[in-house]
């Protein structure tokens, strides 16, 4: 297999993943916690004009995409949008935006490991989420230690599964609609029959916008499969135009589907709201198989997160802003120090799970949405700078510089949002507190921990002077 290029401080990782790999990566990036868990409160805040909170949010980071990825295809790396930052806005920046999306991926490790656990309950009432949790976590951290191709089968059929289900539920709800079965189901009557198409005004709009922002997090980790794919060039382009089709067709099309045939305003928030839809109808073998679903899906996004902080990682320990250990990988290319220590650090979860059950979701949501934040803007900033640079290829992102801007602006509108909406106010709160720690950490460490050669480069400018 090729090799991907790496500096001396570091060991190659091998491009493993295949076209079918990285498009069904792409596919099943966005389709999780945030699909099937939280898209009941979002629907709660709106009513159905939320359908069109998904479209806007969905363009945005269709645009955002687009923009990763003409970088992406240019230059094909696994430290993505944190080698971006780092080449076009400066070390500094490189430095925050890594370790930001370090955390980012562990924070949605453990949503969606505690989500598994809140899942799991509707066949095990008594069954503690911590136990769930423990479980997913060795079983996925085993996988990723094998190949990098085998974290790519092991995403491959689970995104085809959820895939396949989401499909199916949009097919079998479209035959509801059109008379199959008994079910009291008349038309699209329910979409504006209680309170209105937007019941609760375009207030309701806007502070839906934030939550249903946050069900696009982790899109971005398909960036950061360039490095280790087969021809990125044609693979990646492929992947990324698929993402608006995805938005529109699963996310815009399931929830389209069950608002038509159940009322907004019954729609569960304490669990799967499409479980407890089909529950609710009387479809209890449908309800238990699309469970088995909702539980990959997490176990899915997860897999996803694995497999991406531990290229990050890599990345930032090539640019020695981590302990070079991280660099290192294994006869297979496999970063197993990074992956481990990953591991250990959202093993943290289960403790959590166990200190405070049924208490973590909402405050792992707004912690994510913050930092996906600034991870999105970065990517905006970093193209922005490649296009400044005189840099492009051939799949250019829409609309630039116009794009740009309007993506910074609406993240700036989600952060202002996020303060009046008390289930993401401390995460607003906690944003610029988080950026500036991270801004002082980096100042720190190239105060402290300069380069090799630019401690020699100092000696030999001034002969007598300890570097």
């Amino acid at each position: 297999m090729d090799k991907t290029p790496t500096t001396s401080a570091g060991s190659p990782m091998e491009r493993g993943l295949r076209n079918r790999h990285i498009q069904m990566i792409a596919l099943g990036s966005a389709i999780g916690t945030g699909l099937f868990l939280i898209s009941g409160s979002t629907i709660q805040t709106a009513g159905p004009i939320v359908l069109l909170a998904y479209v806007v949010a969905g363009v945005i980071l269709f645009l955002i995409m687009r923009m990763l990825g003409e970088m992406a295809v240019t230059r094909p790396t696994s430290g993505s949008f944190s080698d971006y930052a780092h080449e076009f806005l400066g070390r500094s920046a490189g430095f925050v935006v890594g370790w930001n999306w370090w955390f980012t991926c562990i924070v949605v490790s453990m949503l969606e490991l505690t989500a598994a656990g809140t899942f799991m309950e509707f066949w095990f009432p008594s069954l503690p989420t911590w136990v769930t949790a423990a479980v997913a976590l060795v079983v996925i951290t085993g996988v990723n230690l094998i190949h990098v191709s085998a974290f790519g089968e092991f995403e491959f059929w689970f995104t085809l599964i959820k895939v396949a289900a989401v499909v199916a539920m949009i097919v079998f709800g479209v035959a509801i609609i059109s008379g199959a079965g008994h079910y009291d189901v008349h038309g699209l009557e329910n979409l504006w029959s209680h309170g209105g198409f937007t019941p609760h005004g375009l207030s309701g709009l806007l502070l839906s916008l934030v939550a249903v922002t946050f069900t696009f997090g982790g899109i971005e980790s398909l960036g950061a499969t360039s490095g280790e794919a087969q021809n990125p060039e044609s693979t990646i382009p492929k992947a990324i135009n698929q993402v608006i089709l995805r938005i529109l067709l699963f996310y815009v099309g399931a929830i389209g589907v069950m608002l038509v045939i159940w009322p907004w305003n019954k729609v569960g928030t304490d669990g799967s709201p499409f479980v407890l839809m089909l529950s609710s109808l009387g479809i209890g073998g449908a309800a238990t198989l699309l469970n088995i679903v909702v539980v990959t899906a997490t176990l899915s996004v997860f897999n996803t997160m694995v497999y991406s902080n531990a290229r990050v990682l890599h990345s930032l320990s090539d640019r020695r802003q981590a302990p070079a250990f991280f660099a290192r990988t294994n006869h297979r290319g496999v970063p197993v120090t990074g992956l481990l220590i990953n591991s250990g650090v959202t093993a943290v979860v289960v403790l959590l799970n166990y200190l405070f059950p049924g208490r973590l979701l909402l405050v792992l949501v707004a912690i994510i949405l913050s930092a996906e934040l600034i991870t999105w803007g970065s990517i905006a900033l970093s193209h922005l700078r490649f296009r400044m640079a005189g840099q492009h290829s051939s799949f250019k992102a829409p609309f630039h510089p116009y794009s740009n801007y309007l993506c910074l602006a609406y993240f700036a509108m989600i952060a202002v949002l996020m303060t009046r909406i008390p289930d993401f106010r401390a995460g607003a709160i906690a944003l610029p507190l988080w950026l500036g720690g991270l801004i002082a950490a980096s100042f720190i460490h190239h105060r402290y921990a300069r380069r090799p050669e630019e401690k020699e480069a100092t000696a030999a400018a001034a002969p007598g002077v300890r570097a």
